[in-house]
């Protein structure tokens, strides 16, 4: 989580696409990623000074879904949806659910903001902010249809471990943003991350697992496979799904 000063409201804390750090303190505790910022196309740069207005949100103190897409509809959360392909195909398979992605790579932003005017998308709004920061401080409980995180960084080396998002207190974080018999659904291609996420939600009290095993699922029809997955299936490198509801 970012540590702005709270006596600061929550509405000043935007995105400013030439400071790396957003303009925001260093974390005190686990953040959602680690700035990894390759390089950015022109285009890429253009669309986040041209586009952002039409699909960027701001932080505010309010949390107005349905002012930002003009209806009551399903609402999804994606975090880190890195070049955002999937997100935008979802979007537009998917026209009566409304989508929210966080994101914090600024090429990754761009590109999704090019494919989201491309496409004509009206339901998709995006986040310029560490994700902890956002569900800690400004998303309601309760509020969220499904959240979905796909492929995090495994940080496979053991003694990264303790780097990886999917640990017990941001589980029980985003647990109480989920509705009842609302989704949590990730989806990794590294198997020791698997079992360890699968372990995690397990242990999550207003977690359960949609498997009558308790194991891994099937691919949802709605999940998008990601040029990197299939370039990583054709290289015998499966992905373990894993769904878990919000239950009361």
């Amino acid at each position: 989580m970012h540590s702005a000063d709270h006596s600061q409201s929550v509405c000043e804390i935007k995105p400013t696409f030439d400071n790396p750090d957003n303009g925001v303190d260093k974390p005190r505790h686990i953040k959602s990623f680690v700035r990894r910022e390759g390089r950015i196309t022109a285009a890429q740069q253009r669309a986040l000074a041209q586009l952002w207005e039409r699909f960027g949100l701001e932080v505010s103190g309010t949390f107005e879904p349905e002012q930002w897409f003009g209806r009551q509809a399903p609402l999804v959360l994606e975090i880190g949806f890195g070049d955002g392909e999937s997100l935008a195909t979802m979007c537009a398979a998917n026209p009566c659910t409304d989508f929210i992605g966080i994101e914090v790579h600024r090429p990754g932003i761009g590109h999704l903001l090019l494919r989201a005017a491309e496409l004509g998308l009206t339901n998709l709004r995006l986040i310029c902010l560490d994700a902890v920061e956002v569900l800690q401080r400004y998303l309601p409980d309760e509020c969220l249809d499904r959240v979905q995180i796909f492929f995090p960084d495994p940080w496979p080396k053991t003694r990264h471990h303790k780097r990886r998002l999917i640990q017990p207190m941001f589980v029980s974080l985003l647990a109480k943003k989920i509705k009842s018999t609302g989704l949590l659904h990730i989806a990794t291609d590294c198997e020791n991350y698997a079992y360890s996420i699968l372990e995690v939600l397990r242990t999550t009290p207003e977690l359960q697992n949609i498997k009558a095993d308790n194991g891994f699922a099937e691919c949802p029809a709605y999940r998008p496979t990601t040029k990197f997955e299939q370039r990583g299936k054709r290289l015998g490198h499966p992905v373990w799904e894993i769904l878990f509801t919000r239950h009361t």
